[in-house]
């Protein structure tokens, strides 16, 4: 058992579901799971995190931390930061279908996956024959969570059969039920009117799986022996139902008494039942019923709390039943059996002493399931789950840094160019080929040191061709996205893929090794860059400013290289100038990507044209946004994809990019080149430190053995593709930084920094 002191140091834990006042059987079982909790482990904070399908109709107890708007996707991922930060240990999910958004609930994931807790979920539906959808859902949530609770024994083994569940991540744990003295049904008759009447009681939203219809059809052959009979159906109209159809079903119900002649034999309580209420309800009757008609019906709390107060229980034999009732604890007759009903209920009835019995046996089988035991069965696998998480590394621990290494950008590429996307290494060709990751691997066969000359032959016209195809003289612009088969998919590429590939042409216009090369690209610069006076968008500007500084480098009377680095920086310091708040020193009311390429661009616009002031704004621009990237451990941090466009917001912590480190590398490069001050040169390493494992997740996302590299650091791990964008941001980096040791070194010819 348990220990109250609750040795493992757990403090706080988020609790996600349904809670009361919502009317549903889920929302009483959360609400029973969260006073279970405190009562049995009063020092454990429980934040509840309630599902909420009709916001601002609930009027929820200081208990509930949160609603989360069922449909509102935004709202769980704001839930998952709020839980991140909240000092919680474990996330414990009551899961069911019908109360997450999105298809078939998948929403919940979206949460899941922006938080680096363990995970528990209880299910209380496990289905055989799943959709697409809901079949996507459930593994999702396998794949998230540490341990899976199922109520039944059948739960573990659909799971295992249906889902490849793993065995040991699974773990049965009963329904809860409370904690009341067994009693004569009798004493407590006649505070609902029942004194001299013999009891059969339903109880459940009321729906038509609940099979009430058999009930109904039962009574006649028991009213003739006992004419006392009185079968209540307890409960409201399931909510879902009467939205569609009112109390249609509940007049139907009353009707088939009124046809079958038991009208006076048949109470019909339409109300929801508050918990204590309920367990006096059961107490009054002498018989349980649970008419249910689906077969797979897994849970059942309804039985479950009937079990724990010592009724006797006749059931159709669903899963939950033929589990809960075995070993003689129960009574199952076949589905729609009404005959059986009646004979099962009259035998009961009959035999004073057989349902003492059958009470005794169900209420000591109910003593195993009260809810201080579920809470210490919860507890002992929250405990074991957040006892084996990992632990992160000593912030000192770090990894070398890497040599510059071609080989997976090789494995990405083929004749054409370099592919898009990968399914973990393995390129996926559906997704065809880019202009923006051709001209970044196209700016790396520049950059990459001490690779033999044949190879970087090949691959640089195989890359600069792709670059040439891509040009459209027709409409002035570079396409971006071509197909596998080499078809392009439109006629003009996004404004920062025609800026970045005028980038990549600078680039090779001043670093490429071989004069045919360098030729080919100012050529090309030559004839498409008057482009970039038409460009809107501030980063596919700065993209093309960093190509023309590249040129001014090589040929530094290029008067269309010299106009475009004229034209921007003005442009971006008055936008500076309106955004700007004290405590925002940025070019955008939001953060977005490639972030550090805006004063990396205005460093070099201002060495080009010697102009200070830009480079000071530069200087002043990286400062500010490296500290948005700096964990409060003194790591990088790269500004998180759920960043993007919040007006004025801190960056979140998720999802973390390669992009964003390596333009970090680059612009802090810039920055050291600039000024001198070593004071760049430690930013640079820290941010390539990330790639390495120094990252909030102490994790590598470089694959040191082939070059490869992890498409990003999510809240549970890493995003295990490895797509061109991630690992050309790598080895690009990789470049630079083993650029900055052959200078330090005296090692002439491998000092430039190529992008």
């Amino acid at each position: 058992m348990v220990k109250a002191d609750n040795g493992n140091g757990i403090g706080r834990l988020a609790l996600i579901g349904n809670f009361l006042p919502r009317k549903c059987g889920l929302a009483t079982f959360t609400t029973d799971v969260y006073e279970a909790m405190r009562a049995r482990f009063p020092e454990v904070a429980v934040d509840v995190y309630a599902m909420d399908d009709h916001p601002g109709r609930y009027a929820y107890p200081p208990a509930v931390t949160a609603a989360i708007p069922q449909d509102d996707l935004s709202a769980y991922i704001d839930t998952a930061r709020a839980i991140e930060t909240s000092g919680a240990q474990a996330i414990w999910v009551q899961h069911e279908y019908g109360i997450f958004g999105g298809s078939a609930g998948d929403h919940l994931l979206a949460l899941l996956d922006r938080t680096t807790l363990p995970v528990i979920v209880t299910l209380h539906t496990v289905l055989e024959k799943p959709s697409s959808d809901e079949r996507r859902v459930m593994e999702g949530l396998l794949a998230r969570a540490a341990r899976i609770v199922v109520m039944a024994e059948r739960g573990r083994e659909i799971l295992r059969r249906v889902y490849g569940a793993n065995p040991r991540q699974i773990v049965t744990i009963p329904h809860g039920v409370p904690d009341r003295p067994f009693v004569d049904p009798a004493t407590m008759k006649d505070r609902f009117g029942w004194a001299g009447r013999e009891v059969v009681l339903t109880f459940g939203l009321l729906a038509p799986n609940k099979g009430i219809e058999t009930l109904i059809a039962a009574l006649p052959a028991v009213k003739e022996r006992h004419p006392n009979l009185l079968y209540v159906v307890l409960g409201a109209t399931h909510p879902n139902l009467v939205a569609h159809q009112g109390e249609a079903y509940r007049d139907s119900l009353v009707a088939l008494a009124a046809d079958k002649g038991v009208a006076e034999n048949v109470q019909f309580i339409d109300e929801f039942v508050e918990y204590d209420a309920l367990i006096d309800y059961l107490q009054a009757a002498d018989i349980y019923a649970t008419p249910y008609t689906n077969p797979a019906q897994i849970t059942s709390g309804t039985l479950s709390y009937a079990v724990g107060v010592g009724k006797p229980v006749i059931a159709t034999p669903y899963v939950h039943a033929t589990e809960i009732l075995a070993d003689g604890h129960g009574v199952l007759v076949d589905f729609k059996d009404f005959a059986a009903f009646a004979r099962e209920i009259d035998a009961l009835l009959s035999n004073d002493r057989d349902r003492r019995r059958l009470s005794e046996r169900a209420y000591a089988r109910g003593r195993t399931m009260i809810w201080p035991r579920l809470a210490e069965a919860t507890m002992t696998e929250i405990e074991a789950i957040v006892a084996t998480r990992p632990q992160r590394l000593p912030a000192a621990v770090a990894a070398p840094d890497l040599r510059p290494d071609i080989a997976a950008v090789e494995r990405m590429s083929d004749a054409t160019g370099m592919l898009q996307h990968s399914i973990y290494s393995i390129p996926d060709r559906r997704h065809g080929y880019c202009i923006d990751d051709n001209a970044r691997a196209l700016m790396l066969m520049s950059a990459m040191p001490q690779l033999d000359a044949v190879t970087r032959d090949k691959w640089t016209t195989i890359y600069a061709s792709f670059v040439q195809y891509a040009w459209n003289p027709d409409r002035r612009r570079f396409r971006n996205f071509m197909n596998f088969d080499r078809t392009w998919c439109e006629d003009v590429g996004s404004e920062d893929s025609n800026g970045r590939a005028l980038w990549a042409l600078g680039v090779t216009a001043r670093d490429a090794r071989d004069a045919k090369h360098r030729d080919w690209a100012r050529m090309m610069f030559d004839t498409t860059a008057s482009l970039a006076f038409e460009l809107g968008s501030l980063r596919a500007q700065s993209f093309a400013m960093l190509g023309a500084a590249a040129i001014l480098d090589a040929h530094p009377g290029h008067e269309l290289a010299r106009e475009i680095l004229q034209r921007f920086p003005d442009i971006h310091m008055a936008m500076l100038a309106e955004t700007r708040r004290p405590e925002w020193e940025w070019f955008e009311i939001v953060l977005a990507y490639d972030n550090a390429r805006l004063p990396q661009a205005l460093i070099r616009a201002g060495v080009a044209l010697e102009r200070k002031d830009l480079i000071e704004v530069g200087l002043k621009t990286l400062e500010w946004i490296v500290s948005k990237q700096t964990s409060p451990q003194g790591r990088f941090r790269a500004v998180g994809t759920e960043s993007f466009h919040r007006p004025y917001g801190e960056p979140l912590k998720f999802d973390q990019q390669p992009l964003e480190a390596q333009a970090t590398v680059d612009a802090c490069v810039a920055a050291h080149e600039a000024t001198g001050d070593a004071r760049w040169l430690e930013e640079a390493r820290r941010a390539y430190g990330w790639f390495l494992g120094a990252n909030d997740l102490d994790m590598p996302l470089a694959t040191s053995a082939d070059g490869g590299c992890f498409d990003g650091l999510m809240p549970a791990g890493l995003n295990r593709n490895q797509g061109a964008e991630s690992i050309l941001a790598l080895q690009l980096a990789s470049c630079a930084i083993w650029g900055l040791g052959k200078a330090r070194a005296g090692v002439a010819g491998e000092s430039r920094h190529a992008a």
